[in-house]
C-alpha cells in the first residue's frame, strides 16, 4: 500500500491529499530516509511524520488495507511523540 493511502487508512493523517502534501514537503521519513506519496509501506517500517515542530515516530504493524476505524489504530504502534 502506498505511504499517502496508509496513513489515511490508519488515521494517522485524515486526507489523502494532506499525505501527499506532506510527502512531497519532505517531512515523512521512513527508517530514517525521505520518502514520496508512492513509496510502498511495509510491516515493520520506521514511520516519523514531522506536524510543524512535533515528530510522530510509529511502527508499521499491518499494512493491509483495513478500513474500519476500529481497528485503524491497530495498524500501527507509536514508538514516540
Amino acid at each position: 500500500m502506498r505511504i499517502d493511502k496508509y496513513l489515511k487508512v490508519s488515521r494517522l493523517i485524515k486526507r489523502r491529499t494532506v499525505a501527499n502534501e506532506v510527502a512531497d514537503a519532505g517531512r515523512i521519513l521512513v527508517n530514517g530516509k525521505t520518502v514520496k506519496a508512492s513509496y510502498t509501506v511495509k510491516e515493520g517500517d520506521i514511520i516519523e511524520i514531522t506536524f510543524g515542530n512535533r515528530p510522530v515516530k510509529v511502527r508499521v504493524l499491518c499494512a493491509e488495507g483495513v478500513e474500519r476505524k476500529d481497528v485503524a489504530r491497530e495498524m500501527y504502534e507509536v514508538i514516540s511523540e
